[in-house]
C-alpha cells in the first residue's frame, strides 16, 4: 500500500507541473482559427488527453498463469478532434485518438494489428436551418440516453456507466455507426434520429450460435446485409429550464453550476434480426435487438459561492436476443443507474466535487443480478480543463466476490 500512495503523490505532482503550463482557471480551450474577417468561416481544433493509475489486488492470472501486478498504469484517452463551418450552411468534423493503451496492447513500433490511433468520427452536416440538420458519415449522434452521447470531455464520474455505451463493438465502431442522422429542435424539445448500417466484423466476428442455446449477435454477418444490416436509433429531450446546445453530439456530464438545466428525455436503438439463434437442428433464425432508455438529468448552482449540484438517473431496458451475454458487460436484461456529484462552496479557484454512483443489472443469462457501487473526488484545478479524479469503484456480478478498483485519474483538454 505504500507503493501505491506514493504513485499516487507523483501522478498528483506531475499533473500539477501540466497545470502550471496550461494557464488561468479562465481558459476557454481549444484553438480557432477564423477563415475570414466576421468569423463565419473557422475551424477549431481541441485536444485532450486522461491518465490512469488503477490498483486492483484481485486482478486474474495471465495468459500464462503469472500473477500480475496489482498498480497499472494506462492512457484512457487520448483525443484530437476538428471541426469546421464553410459558411452557415456546412460543417465537417473529424475526430480521432487512442483509447486504453497499456502494456499489455502496446505495439513494439506503433504498429501492426494493435489498433492504437483510429476515426472516431468523420461526417459531414448540413443545415436546413438554424434549428434542423442532416448529416452523413460515421457519426455519434446516437439514441437510447444521454449516457449513449455523452462527451468525455466533462464527465462527472470517472468514466461513463459501461453498459450505457450499449452498443461498441456490437454494431458500430467504438460507439460510431456509419450512417444519416437527423438532428434539430422545436422550442425546448430536442430529436436527434439516425439510420445506420451495421458493421459485420464485431465483437463476435468468430462466434456462432450452438443449437438451442444462446443468441450471438451476428446477423449481417451471417444472414447478410439485406436483413440484417440496418439499424434505427433515436433521442428525445425536453429542457425544463435553461437550453443545452445541440451544435455538436456530445452530452455534458456537469455544468459545475455555470448553467441551471433539468432535462427528461426518451430513446431507443432498434436493429432488425441482430442476433442470431439455432434451433435444435441447426437452423439459424434472427432475432431483434431492441434497447430503450428514459433517463432525467438535474445540474444547478446552489448558493453565492460556487456550490452546484449534478444528478442523473437512466432506466434501460436490453434485448439482445435469448439469454444474450457478452463479457459481463452487454446482456439482456435491464439496468438502473444514477449519480450524484456535489460542487463545495469556495472562493477559491481550486473546486473540489464529492460524487457517488450506483447501478443495479438484471441479467437474464445468469438469473440473477449485478450491482455497483462508485465514490470518487474530482479536483477541478481550471474547470474540467485541468482535473484530478479519485474514484473507488465495487461491482459484485451474480454469486462471484466483488471487486474493487481505485483509480487516479489526471486529465488535460485543451
Amino acid at each position: 500500500m505504500k507503493k501505491l500512495t506514493y504513485l499516487l503523490i507523483g501522478c498528483i505532482l506531475i499533473s500539477f507541473q501540466y497545470v502550471n503550463a496550461q494557464g488561468a482557471p479562465d481558459y476557454s480551450g481549444g484553438m480557432k482559427v477564423k477563415l475570414n474577417e466576421d468569423g463565419s468561416k473557422y475551424f477549431r481544433i481541441i485536444s485532450w488527453a486522461q491518465f490512469w493509475t488503477q490498483y486492483n489486488s484481485d486482478r486474474p492470472l495471465d495468459a500464462n498463469g503469472n500473477e500480475q501486478s496489482d498498480v497499472n498504469f494506462s492512457i484512457r484517452r487520448a483525443r484530437v478532434l476538428m471541426y469546421a463551418q464553410l459558411n452557415e450552411k456546412f460543417l465537417i468534423l473529424t475526430h480521432f485518438g487512442l483509447n486504453s493503451l497499456n502494456g499489455d496492447n502496446m505495439s513494439p513500433i506503433g504498429t501492426g494489428d494493435r489498433s492504437q490511433l483510429f476515426f472516431h468520427g468523420v461526417w459531414g452536416q448540413f443545415n436546413f436551418n438554424k434549428n434542423h440538420a442532416i448529416g452523413g458519415g460515421l457519426h455519434y449522434w446516437n439514441g437510447i440516453s444521454r449516457l449513449n452521447n455523452q462527451s468525455t470531455l466533462n464527465m462527472m464520474t470517472l468514466d461513463n456507466q459501461r453498459q450505457a455505451w450499449a452498443t461498441i463493438g456490437l454494431s458500430d465502431q467504438f460507439a460510431r455507426h456509419m450512417g444519416v442522422y437527423f438532428k434539430g429542435k422545436f422550442e425546448r424539445f430536442q430529436y436527434r434520429l439516425a439510420i445506420n448500417d451495421a458493421v459485420t466484423n464485431n465483437l463476435q466476428e468468430t462466434a456462432n450460435p450452438v443449437p438451442d442455446g444462446n443468441a450471438v449477435y451476428a446477423g449481417r454477418r451471417l444472414l447478410g446485409s439485406k436483413d440484417a444490416g440496418r439499424t434505427y436509433a433515436g433521442y428525445f429531450d425536453f429542457h425544463f429550464f435553461d437550453q443545452e446546445s445541440n451544435f455538436l453530439p456530445y452530452k455534458v456530464g456537469s455544468y459545475l453550476g455555470g448553467k441551471k438545466v433539468f432535462n427528461i428525455g426518451a430513446g431507443f436503438f432498434y436493429h432488425p434480426n441482430g442476433s442470431v439463434v439455432a434451433n435444435t437442428a441447426g437452423e439459424l433464425s434472427g432475432e431483434d435487438v431492441t434497447i430503450f432508455g428514459i433517463d432525467a438529468f438535474y445540474d444547478a448552482p446552489i448558493g453565492k459561492k460556487g456550490g452546484a449540484i449534478t444528478a442523473y438517473a437512466l432506466a434501460q431496458f436490453n434485448d439482445y436476443g435469448k439469454n444474450y451475454t457478452l463479457g459481463r458487460t452487454y446482456e439482456t436484461g435491464s439496468l438502473l443507474h444514477g449519480h450524484v456529484g456535489y460542487v463545495l462552496p469556495s472562493d477559491k479557484k481550486t473546486k473540489f466535487q464529492p460524487y457517488v454512483q450506483f447501478d443495479a443489472r438484471k441479467i437474464d443469462a445468469i438469473d440473477d443480478n449485478a450491482t455497483s457501487f462508485g465514490v470518487g473526488l474530482n479536483t477541478y484545478l481550471s474547470g474540467h480543463h485541468s482535473k484530478l479524479s479519485l474514484e473507488y469503484f465495487n461491482t459484485k456480478y451474480g454469486n462471484s466476490d466483488a471487486v474493487g478498483t481505485l483509480t487516479l485519474q489526471a486529465m488535460i483538454y485543451l
